[in-house]
């Protein structure tokens, strides 16, 4: 046992003295690497300001700030301006941070929401950029505030600004380090493209009054994409429900509610009382150029029937929900005599038979396209049902609308021929008296005399790919109760011959009623100053759209634009043309809806 006590008590005191020794081995190398970083500190922070004092002592430019600089110049702590945003001002967190994008608004538009941010481009501005958004934009280029401009580079507030030098000497932008800033770069297009979702179980009367929602597409936020109802008459959405009672023939329409992603309704929508026996159609209308159907839940498409086109391929500015199976039953009952739809009419002003949407003597490039939907528009950028109750309720709201072929009818042209188009009971109005597209559908296949206008091949809508699509025309045709293409409908809305029908019919339904529709209001002004020119100038246009020179045939209006580019006068050439119906070799029909206020000028 001593020995053993003995070995433990050396073998410890080797231990102990091994373990001293190592640590003042290692000792010194701790202390100089200590030593580097303390050194490398002092570097990073003395040099910077070595070069600063210098620079400021030799430099002539002695009152020249950066664009992040600002807080440098200042003789007390920053002011943070508050952020407007809708619902009320939020204060901005910090100046470096990014605030979120502007919706993409028209100037002529109805009012909008307050912005949730400045408009200008981002907190990491340069002195010299382009006026287009960048990264690297310059305050001083951009007509916006930026988060980080000095007080002299923007015209309007920065969300940071500093309490700026006195008036006697002037901060001045200093000239920017790097030379790809001051090459302005091509500005952003403008989005014309937005995303709506569809709620749940949409032809019931809980999925009626549940609001669709606008947003942008691809993932997009509705203000990075401008895909806002504020944004109405560039992006705006709008939907329209018809009703009808399986057992009585009775009709009724009902208009869903869209409201911007994130935002609620200024007024709750109404709920409706659907008869029991009831079937539902849907159609919506856009005011840009592409609009794809979302599902809020999994099903909510397969449960309204929704279709936006064929295969990926969209429509467009339209789409629908059950209007297939409406239009069947819709048939059915009025063969039985249950559904009884009254005649279109004949004009107090011509005496002849009022138009219809499929006559040719107003259609345009797209027959039957938007919706006669109408929505209360806040100044927070809400939106609400527009009824009497609503209007009451919201005094500063405005009225939104949607650019429409069927609003042109109803609202403009049957007004102004002595004309009532189709109505129902608005069962979000209260009961009042209402148009719909659907309606307006109803009563064209019941009242339209032959020669009869359908969606033709030529529609950009029916395109595939930039080709004819005789699946996709009759997905379209079928949706708003049109027949299918048929050799029997081709003899009159080929695309030859539905170019031949609208030059050779509706120059002489202009040219006769010119002294009619000239003291009517234009739906457009930037198309034509009044009804008249803007019915001239829109034949004219879908002259182009359809390619019709391509048939042979010559545009049968000329046109008097002022300085913007509107029509002042129009004169038509009422010679009857015919078509050819093999366009030259090599000739490609052209498509794509490149500007919605060009290619439909129904409406904004």
């Amino acid at each position: 046992m001593p020995y053993r006590e003995g070995r433990s008590f050396r073998r410890a005191a080797r231990l102990y003295r091994g373990h001293n020794e190592e640590r003042r081995r290692a000792y010194p190398a701790l202390m100089a690497v200590l030593a580097m970083v303390v050194a490398a500190g002092l570097v990073l922070v003395l040099v910077p300001q070595a070069r600063t004092l210098l620079s400021s002592s030799s430099s002539p430019a002695d009152h020249c700030v950066g664009p992040t600089a600002t807080a440098s110049a200042t003789t007390g702590p920053a002011v943070t301006a508050p952020a407007s945003a809708a619902g009320g001002g939020v204060p901005a967190a910090a100046s470096s941070e990014r605030p979120p994008p502007s919706p993409i608004v028209d100037p002529t538009s109805a009012p909008t929401a307050p912005a949730t941010a400045p408009a200008g481009p981002s907190p990491s501005a340069s002195p010299a950029a382009s006026p287009g958004p960048s990264p690297n934009a310059s305050p001083a280029a951009s007509p916006g505030p930026s988060p980080s401009a000095s007080p002299a580079a923007s015209p309007g507030p920065s969300p940071s600004v500093s309490p700026s030098a006195p008036a006697s000497a002037p901060a001045t932008p200093c000239p920017s380090p790097s030379p790809s800033a001051s090459v302005p770069g091509p500005p952003p297009a403008a989005n014309m493209n937005c995303d709506i979702i569809v709620p749940a179980k949409p032809l019931t009367a809980r999925g009626l009054s549940t609001p669709w929602q606008l947003t942008g597409p691809d993932g997009r936020s509705p203000e990075a994409s401008g895909c806002t109802e504020a944004n109405a008459s560039s992006l705006g959405a709008f939907v329209q429900a018809t009703i009808l009672n399986r057992s009585t023939g009775a009709l009724s329409v009902y208009e869903p509610l869209v409201i911007t992603q994130g935002t609620s309704p200024a007024v709750a929508p109404v709920v409706p009382k659907l008869p029991r026996n009831s079937i539902v159609t849907i159609d919506v209308g856009f005011n840009g150029t592409d609009l794809t159907q979302v599902g809020a839940t999994r099903r909510a498409l397969r449960q309204g029937s929704c279709v936006d086109g064929l295969h990926g391929s969209v429509f467009g500015q339209v789409s629908f929900c059950n209007g297939t199976r409406f239009f069947r039953v819709a048939r059915r009952l009025e063969a039985r005599g249950k559904l009884v739809v009254p005649s279109a009419g004949t004009s107090t002003v011509n005496g002849k038979p009022c138009p219809t949407t499929r006559d040719f003597s107003i259609v345009d490039q797209d027959p039957s396209d938007n919706v006669t939907t109408t929505y209360l528009l806040t100044p927070s950028g809400q939106t609400a049902q527009n009824n009497a109750r609503n209007m009451g309720a919201l005094p500063g709201a405005t009225q939104i609308s949607n650019g429409s072929d069927n609003a042109l009818l109803d609202v403009f042209v049957d007004p102004a021929l002595g004309c009532k188009p189709l109505e129902a009971p608005d069962l979000s109005a209260g009961g009042a008296m209402g148009t719909s597209q659907a309606l307006d559908e109803l009563s064209a296949a019941k009242s339209q005399a032959a020669p009869v206008a359908l969606v033709p091949e030529n529609d950009e809508m029916v395109a595939v790919n930039n080709e004819f699509s005789a699946a996709k025309t009759n997905l379209y045709r079928s949706s708003v109760g049109q027949p299918a293409l048929s050799r029997a409908n081709n003899a009159v809305d080929s695309p030859a011959k539905f170019c031949q029908n609208m030059v050779n019919i509706q120059s002489v339904f202009l040219n006769d009623n010119e002294a009619a529709l000239t003291p009517g209001r234009s739906p457009v002004p930037a198309v034509g100053d009044n009804l008249f020119t803007f019915m001239a100038n829109r034949l004219s246009m879908s002259f182009d759209n359809l390619s019709c020179g391509s048939y042979g045939l010559k545009n049968p209006v000329t046109v008097t634009l002022d300085g913007s580019g509107a029509a002042t006068g129009a004169t038509l050439d009422t010679t009857q043309q015919t078509a050819n119906p093999n366009p030259p070799p090599g000739w490609h029909h052209r498509m794509g809806r490149h500007d919605h206020k060009l290619m439909n000028p129904s409406g904004e």
